[in-house]
């Protein structure tokens, strides 16, 4: 064994403290020799953290930092540099399975797919392609999800096409298509490097994105270290490094944010002639803020006033700005609208579109990004608009299919939706790859329900057994990250390529070909009566070259970029194209916005309703390439604490686990550090109900009950926080998956489920 640290205890690794330029520092950790190294990038947070793979004799034996990668300079977070073991678990799926008199037995490929398609044109026949729904993975390649897209919007023309990005990111595309007229984060990892202040909304990046925080914690240790801001009900690893560190109660997001606005404006630390020549919407949202005084913010939020003018002092008078949001935005009350006060910060100052200013609405997966741009979620390829006609005809002419065949009669469904209709019969067929809903989901015995239901046909394509495969009448096994070629795209744009390493395990294909043997299957055809596109791909590099021409011209231009200048160095920003060969750094810069009516993502939503603005009322706004700022007021919670319920509990995730430990939970090391959940409570909460560090305690909604180990201290009095990556497929017999206890009910804008409060009690079980 041969390490550079132990990441499992040490998780940042040693400071170097700098000044405009971050050093390299090579991370690695291998179990023997590799015979040779692959390039690759991690895929364990949304990082996108350039590495290389060991391999000796067809075995992964390790893996490195890439040191000339601009995302990450060489570093390695602890999920990067433990979870590749999964790949080589004895538990892996190998051949396709199916039911049969209940029980899953293998199969051949063969009959598999032969099963698929049959029971796909049969539906097709009786019922529309409408029957059939998608839900994927924000954890694909983005050709496979380009594969998906095509053969699902233009093959069989359903609308019924989401992923579990819906429950992790959706938000973060709504808030910047809201305030700049289309997806794609203005910023890049490097403005860290120069940065006056950072603000943390909700985002607890020392866990979620650790090389991301070592390049905080760096410049911490360097001679100008930024001040942070960081909102968060919790004290946690982020928390404890805040200059100023604001824990408003549960839902309270939106009210916070226009406290900070109001004191900002009053305070006249705003960029008028910026405004004036790049936004539109000022005086409205200058109307709204102004009733969120310091007082009044304090009693609905709990933030005392001191804290919030401190931390609106350094948000107004910062020369240069950084913001992050999360989880703790995207997950809880008024989502999008919390979001985009993020956005209108920015706008109101004029801290957009030059180094050291950025804003990362983040990820939480790997390849969010991807799911989004390539259309194999709600949204169109290349971030165009459903509802302009002229988008529709490009990509019906890309695609040689008619342009009434790919759906936008109405807004694509998203993923609550199409579990809704699963309940309902309307969806027939459901086919889930690369993710595990029956622990990600919330309200689980809801889910659980739907999914064994006799009248829905359920294809999971994934790795690894999971909560969701033993419900399955069909899993198909796939090959997973260093078994198969492809790019993907992180948080700033940046895309990197992964090249195959070593041979899946016995019968395991990539996505990608499962995709496109599933369309060659189907037949489909152009309007033509030629094979469709994604039937004539052979490999990879195929549908990454179709992806190229699909986005030229769009705001996510990857026209310039190819397998062979992603290979061999660094990562590379889109936009990539003529005008820009080796990337852009910053979008924005002349403080022009993708919202030009005939170029924009979206025509709009009311933020309050969720109800989408058409053509005509777009039209009447005109903003010509202006931002939107954007107000809303504050609305309580739907569900909040009583006398049977009297706590908040909020959810989350740890820093050695990804999602559902399907991988991270087969690494011994990761699964070590953290091999159960917990309940954390505040110690006065602990003190009334007598219940003391370890002690099991049960605890219960209204949908459902969970019995986790007490973690005393780190947290607000009435709030409850429990990790949700915990299901039962290594643990069974004990309830401890927290989307047990969590609500059906999700954003008026972007449809993320929230997450992040409901009623709960509590109760000690033993000692």
């Amino acid at each position: 064994m041969k390490e550079t640290r132990d990441s499992i205890d040490d998780i940042w690794g040693s400071r170097t403290g700098y000044e405009g330029q971050w050093p390299v520092r090579v991370d690695e950790r291998i179990e023997e020799e590799p015979d040779h190294w692959v390039q690759s990038a991690c895929v364990l947070c949304s990082n996108g953290c350039g590495m290389d793979i060991g391999v000796k004799e067809g075995r992964i034996v390790g893996v490195r930092g890439r040191a000339e990668d601009r995302v990450n300079h060489g570093r390695l977070g602890p999920k990067g540099l433990h979870s590749w073991v999964a790949n080589h678990s004895q538990d892996r799926l190998t051949k396709p399975l199916i039911r049969r008199n209940g029980k899953l037995e293998e199969a051949s490929w063969e009959e598999a797919m032969s099963l698929i398609v049959q029971k796909s044109k049969e539906l097709v026949q009786k019922h529309t392609a409408s029957s059939i729904g998608f839900y994927t993975s924000g954890q694909l390649l983005l050709e496979e999800y380009y594969a998906l897209g095509v053969l699902g919007k233009a093959g069989l023309g359903t609308p019924h096409m989401d992923g579990n990005t819906r429950l992790c990111t959706a938000t973060a595309a709504a808030a910047l298509k809201v305030s700049f007229g289309s997806d794609g984060q203005p910023g890049s990892y490097t403005d860290l490097d120069t940065t006056e202040a950072v603000l943390l909304v909700g985002h607890n990046m020392a866990s979620q994105q650790t090389v991301l925080w070592t390049r905080i914690l760096d410049r911490l240790a360097g001679p100008n270290p930024p001040h942070l801001v960081v909102i968060d009900p919790r004290l946690t690893y982020t928390a404890e490094k805040a200059t100023v560190h604001l824990a408003p109660r549960a839902g309270t997001n939106v009210p916070l944010m226009n406290g900070l606005l109001h004191l900002i404006i009053e305070a006249g630390h705003i960029n008028q002639s910026y405004i004036e020549a790049h936004t539109q919407g000022f005086e409205e949202l200058k109307k709204i803020v102004s009733k969120w005084t310091p007082e009044r913010v304090e009693q609905l939020t709990g933030v005392p006033a001191e804290k919030l003018l401190a931390a609106a002092r350094i948000l107004g008078t910062c020369r240069t700005l950084v913001s992050t949001a999360l989880q703790g935005v995207y997950q809880s009350m008024q989502a999008t609208a919390a979001a985009v006060q993020v956005n209108n910060l920015h706008l109101l100052r004029g801290l957009l579109g030059h180094p050291g200013s950025g804003i990362y609405q983040m990820n939480g997966q790997p390849t969010a990004q991807n799911t989004r741009e390539c259309g194999a979620d709600g949204d169109l390829p290349a971030f165009r608009n459903w509802g302009n006609e002229e988008h529709i005809k490009e990509l019906a002419k890309l695609w040689n299919v008619h342009p009434d065949q790919i759906p936008h009669w109405s807004p694509p469904t998203h993923a609550m939706q199409i579990w809704r209709y699963c309940e309902q019969g309307s969806i027939k067929m459901l086919w889930i790859s690369g993710t595990n809903p029956l622990v990600s989901l919330p309200e689980l015995d809801r889910v659980r329900k739907i999914i064994q239901q006799e009248s829905l046909f359920v294809v999971v394509q994934d790795a690894f057994p999971t909560e969701t495969t033993q419900y399955a009448d069909v899993v198909l096994p796939a090959a997973i990250w260093g078994e198969k070629t492809g790019t993907f795209t992180n948080v700033d744009r940046t895309v990197h390529i992964t090249h195959k390493a070593i041979d899946p395990p016995g019968e395991a294909r990539p996505d990608f070909d499962i995709f496109v043997d599933y369309a060659r299957r189907m037949d489909f055809r152009g309007q033509d009566g030629s094979p469709l596109l994604v039937c004539t791909w052979k490999t990879p590099e195929d549908a990454f070259n179709a992806w190229r021409e699909c986005t030229r011209g769009r705001p996510c231009d990857y026209t310039g970029l190819s397998y062979a200048k992603l290979t061999g160095g660094s990562g590379i920003q889109w936009p990539c194209n003529e005008q820009y060969p080796n990337g852009k750094t910053h979008l924005y810069e002349d403080g022009v916005f993708n919202t030009a009516i005939d170029y924009c993502e979206t025509y709009g939503h009311d933020l309050e309703t969720g109800a989408p603005r058409s053509h005509d009322d777009y039209k009447l706004l005109d903003p010509q390439g202006k931002a939107f700022l954007k107000g809303s007021d504050y609305e309580p919670p739907h569900e909040v604490p009583d006398e049977q319920y009297p706590l908040w509990l909020t959810t989350g995730r740890l820093v050695y686990h990804f999602h559902t430990r399907t991988k991270t939970g087969r690494s011994r090391a990761l699964n070590h550090a953290a091999p159960d959940g917990f309940v954390q409570l505040s110690a006065e909460d602990a003190a009334r109900y007598g219940i003391q560090d370890g002690d099991m305690v049960e605890v219960e909604s209204r949908r459902g009950k969970v019995q986790e180990p007490a973690r005393i201290g780190g947290t607000e009095p009435g709030l409850v926080f429990i990790p949700f990556h915990y299901g039962y497929w290594d643990k069974p017999g004990r309830p401890r998956a927290a989307n047990e206890l969590t609500i059906t009910e999700w954003d008026a804008v972007s449809k993320q489920p929230h997450y992040k409060y409901a009623a709960v009690r509590i109760r000690k079980v033993n000692a």
